[in-house]
């Protein structure tokens, strides 16, 4: 049951994989070729069924001509027999005259057909014999079954199964085979009747010559038997009595006249039997199963047929079946085609329905377009303003913080640190407006941190080092605009809390195949991984406070709406191990730079 159910569930899947086309013509096929099969077997069958019947009929046809051979061969000598008894010894008186010399005058006319005529008295003296008449020494006429058969049965004629002529002596031929009549006779003597036997022996060649003249077809062959099975003839006689064949004889004997199917040593075999008269008899002719089954030739012939067909459908389904299923194919084509963002047009082919379906179709894609372009231009609109609020989170937050510094340091009276961090302060905006520009090379980038930093160890008074680079590779990229400040912000007011001299944050720019990576290091406190985690999460509560995480949020935020959620930070930090800020962006040239500012016109 598993195995059926797996089996289902593979079609299932086949299926499920297969073209309208394929489905079409495999069905169209299957039908067309189960039609054809079944003709076929019916046409086999009946073939089958015929030929049964023609050959039955023709062997029947022939065991009925072999037996009219044998019945005219057998009146003959059954005439005589008669013409021995009615004309010689009902008119002959034993003590007035002989048998041999009309014995002698029929034998000579039928000498081809017998081989011996005689008569014998009750006791079984040989009465007169010709053309034989030494009887062998030791031979007992009397106890012989012919001689008991026709004692017992007066009325009847006898006939003995094949054997070899072993009563009389034979100069000429010692071993030759014979079949015996014999007949109760009245033999007068004297005027007085007294029982004898006539016996008439007949050469069995003339009844071989008979059975062996019937041809049967393919192989097949006739033999005869007795009431009770004996072999009378056999083409294979002596192999049979030698023990080396069998033959089904004995069950042969019990068929009735017609035609038989047996199984007879792993093989079917066709047995039509035919009843000789007055002797009872009977004409066996066998015939294989192959002379009336289905030879391999017919079969192989109507196998190629069957094959040529199905693939004459097969092609044929192919073609109506495209035929049908081509409009269905072309709009699937091109459904496909706008799936891919491609400009198709819908074409309306094929029958009602499946214009009615690409009508339809195309109404819903000019419908799509519509809402398409309405909601890209929504969402356009939305990009900005979401860019634009995070961009106003980042400035003012870093100006309130720097003016903050700016105004203790004078109140302090640092007013060369308070010009210096000024002056700091406007190259620092200079770079961050970049014409308007949000996307800027990465040396500007780098600068604009510098200034950064400068303007927070004047505020902080040295309390760490700052180590900014770009490695080979990196320098002449592009990147989005005010990324790596708020990050220092982050790792100044988080990571630097509490440090005394030995402080350090490091900003390095590389190239990584298609990427740009700045890492943005501290050696501060650092943070619990949930912790870091967390800076970037949107359900995190934005609280305005320094080293907060909003502008670190913001900048990821920024990354992922310019150039997609592949992109943005990885944030790495453990408690007492410091925190390393990881940004990743496209590795952009100019071109590819300017391409995307212009595409973007967002940014």
């Amino acid at each position: 049951m598993t195995f059926f159910r797996s089996l289902a569930a593979q079609w299932v899947r086949r299926y499920r994989k297969m073209s309208i086309q394929m489905v079409l013509s495999l069905s169209f096929t299957a039908v067309a070729a189960a039609g054809i099969l079944l003709m076929g077997v019916s046409f086999i069958w009946r073939f089958s069924a015929a030929s049964e019947q023609t050959a039955a009929e023709n062997s029947q046809r022939i065991l009925a001509q072999a037996n009219l051979s044998l019945d005219s061969y057998l009146r003959r000598m059954m005439r005589i027999a008669d013409t021995v008894y009615y004309r010689v010894i009902k008119n002959t008186d034993l003590a007035e005259g002989s048998y041999v010399e009309a014995l002698g005058l029929l034998y000579e006319e039928n000498r081809d057909d017998l081989v011996s005529l005689a008569v014998f008295d009750s006791q079984g003296t040989a009465v007169a014999a010709v053309p034989l008449a030494a009887i062998k020494a030791g031979a007992d006429p009397a106890g012989s079954e012919w001689f008991q058969a026709a004692s017992r049965n007066m009325e009847n004629l006898h006939f003995s199964t094949p054997h070899v002529q072993n009563l009389f002596d034979d100069p000429v031929s010692p071993y030759r085979w014979v079949v015996s009549l014999s007949h109760h006779v009245e033999l007068t003597r004297d005027g007085v009747t007294e029982g004898g036997v006539l016996l008439v022996d007949m050469s069995f060649s003339g009844i071989e010559q008979v059975c062996q003249d019937v041809t049967l077809d393919k192989g097949g062959y006739l033999y005869l038997i007795d009431g009770s099975g004996e072999l009378i003839y056999h083409p294979r006689q002596q192999l049979i009595y030698a023990g080396l064949l069998e033959e089904n004889n004995r069950a042969a004997a019990g068929y009735r006249d017609g035609s038989h199917t047996e199984e007879f040593q792993g093989q079917s075999r066709q047995v039509t039997v035919k009843t000789v008269g007055y002797t009872g008899w009977k004409l066996v002719g066998v015939a294989p199963a192959e002379s009336w089954t289905v030879s391999s030739q017919l079969f192989a012939f109507g196998l190629f047929l069957l094959f040529f067909a199905t693939f004459l459908m097969a092609f044929l389904n192919f073609l109506i079946s495209a035929r049908i299923s081509d409009p269905i194919r072309r709009l699937d084509k091109a459904v496909k085609a706008l799936e891919s963002g491609q400009e198709v047009e819908i074409e309306v082919i094929g029958c009602y329905e499946l214009q009615h379906l690409s009508r339809s179709v195309r109404s819903m894609v000019s419908t799509m377009r519509h809402l398409m372009d309405d909601i890209i231009q929504q969402e356009g609109q939305k990009r900005r303003n979401e860019l634009e609020v995070l961009q106003s989170q980042i400035n003012p937050h870093f100006l309130y913080n720097t003016l903050d510094s700016v105004v203790w340091m004078t109140e302090a009276g640092q007013q060369a640190e308070a010009i210096q961090m000024v002056a700091s302060l406007a190259r620092f905006f200079r770079i961050s407006l970049s014409k308007g520009r949000s996307i800027i090379p990465l040396s500007d980038e780098l600068e604009h941190a510098r200034h950064y930093m400068n303007i927070q160890q004047i505020r902080f008074k040295n309390q760490f080092t700052t180590k900014i680079e770009a490695q080979a590779g990196a320098e002449d990229l592009y990147t989005l605009k005010l990324i790596v400040q708020p990050l220092l912000e982050n790792a100044i007011y988080h990571g630097m809390a509490g440090a005394e001299d030995d402080g350090v944050i490091s900003v390095t720019a590389y190239r990584e195949g298609d990427n740009l990576f700045i890492d943005v290091a501290d050696n501060g406190v650092g943070m619990r991984p949930e912790t870091a985690a967390s800076l970037l999460s949107g359900d995190r509560p934005a609280v305005q406070s320094s080293g907060s995480g909003t502008g670190v949020r913001n900048v990821h935020e920024r990354i992922r709406l310019t150039f997609g959620q592949g992109y943005g930070l990885t944030i790495l930090s453990e408690p007492d191990e410091g925190t390393l800020v990881r940004i990743r962006l496209p590795a952009l040239t100019r071109d590819e730079a300017a391409h995307c500012q212009q595409e973007g016109d967002i940014l």
